[in-house]
């Protein structure tokens, strides 16, 4: 007959002591697969340990990323360029700035030059050089007749382009001057006509000469070929 083999089985035994005089002694089996546990947990862990301290290290002792000389020198240049563009601007503001006030200037000297210039071609000025007496005459078209003193001159009242010159019966000879804008001036004396027909002529020109035997003038004005009475445009003072 065979002999039934048993199965050994093995196991650690733990004999724990101590220095005391009545102290006894305790044994702890421990079964190997125990143990084996106990070492593979113990393993995992210090593995785990030692991973993370090398993670963390490498974290730490990675360099920090530095930026491109290059793109640094790029972004000063650009600093550079846009603080030149922000003077040009400012620089062209002031231009544009003296540029308006300029053209505003020039405008408004021409617009009072203008006026100026348009002034002289409405006929309020006095026909003579000199004082004299006048009367109004209403009947028929309006006049008013001057009289005034020998060396007197007469002159046309705006400027303006002669359009006729007449001989007249009553007076001697007449002067039309046309202005331009509606106004029509007309000089009545038995003087020399001073002027020709189609001549330009300047607010202040002569066109007669007064001596004692014509001291007499007739003046009439219209208006957009009505006649007017002169006296309503005629700037006199005193």
């Amino acid at each position: 007959m065979r002999q039934r083999r048993h199965k050994r089985k093995n196991s650690h035994v733990v004999i724990v002591t101590s220095d005391a005089v009545d102290a006894g002694t305790k044994e702890y089996r421990i079964r190997p697969w125990a143990i084996e546990l106990v070492v593979l947990v113990l393993s995992m862990m210090i593995g785990a340990a030692i991973g993370i301290l090398i993670f963390e290290g490498n974290a730490i002792e990675s360099p920090v990323v530095q930026q491109d000389p290059q793109q640094d020198l790029r972004i000063e240049q650009l600093e550079e360029e846009n603080a030149l563009l922000q003077s040009q601007i400012e620089e062209l503001n002031s231009t544009i700035q003296v540029l308006s006030a300029t053209v505003t200037q020039k405008t408004e000297s021409e617009t009072s030059l203008t006026e100026k210039l348009e002034q002289q071609y409405i006929p309020t000025e006095f026909p003579l050089t000199s004082s004299a007496t006048y009367e109004e005459i209403t009947e028929g078209d309006p006049m008013c007749l001057f009289t005034a003193t020998a060396g007197a001159l007469v002159v046309a009242t705006a400027s303006g382009t002669v359009s006729a010159v007449n001989d007249d019966a009553e007076y001697g000879h007449n002067v039309w001057v046309d202005h331009g804008n509606g106004y029509v001036t007309i000089y009545r004396n038995q003087g020399e006509v001073k002027v020709k027909q189609g001549e330009m002529v300047r607010q202040g020109s002569t066109l007669f000469l007064i001596n004692e035997d014509n001291s007499s003038l007739g003046y009439q004005m219209m208006k957009d070929g009505v006649y007017i009475n002169p006296m309503d445009v005629l700037a006199i003072s005193g």
